[in-house]
């Protein structure tokens, strides 16, 4: 069971994280395209690496692939601003990860409303 400091940590990276990528990183690099949420930040209780989930909505394929290789060629600059931000003795690691989950539900609603017609 994870503490409460750590479930603090990982809401205020999240929170931070989001508010980055939408800000300094999208001035940054003005091809980023497409509805980008961190949906999930998971840090190591020893604060050295922290895996985030980031889901990326888009126009096609080529615009999301191109948007996690953004994401993931700054995870240094990502970390540097979060460095700033955040109040902490070491910022961790930070490991971009795609999270499909919002996609997946989208299908699976369409098909229980197809079932529901038939």
């Amino acid at each position: 069971m994870k503490g409460q400091r750590s479930q603090r940590v990982n809401s205020e990276m999240q929170k931070e994280l989001s508010a980055l990528i939408q800000g300094p990183l999208k001035d940054k690099e003005p091809e980023l395209r497409g509805l980008i949420s961190v949906t999930e930040a998971d840090v190591a209780p020893d604060l050295k690496t922290a895996k985030i989930y980031v889901s990326v909505l888009a126009k096609n394929e080529e615009d999301k692939k191109q948007a996690f290789s953004i994401l993931r060629e700054n995870a240094g600059f990502l970390r540097h601003e979060l460095a700033r931000v955040m109040r902490m003795r070491t910022v961790p690691e930070l490991t971009i990860i795609e999270d499909d989950s919002m996609a997946y539900g989208a299908r699976m609603d369409k098909l229980l409303d197809e079932l529901n017609e038939k």
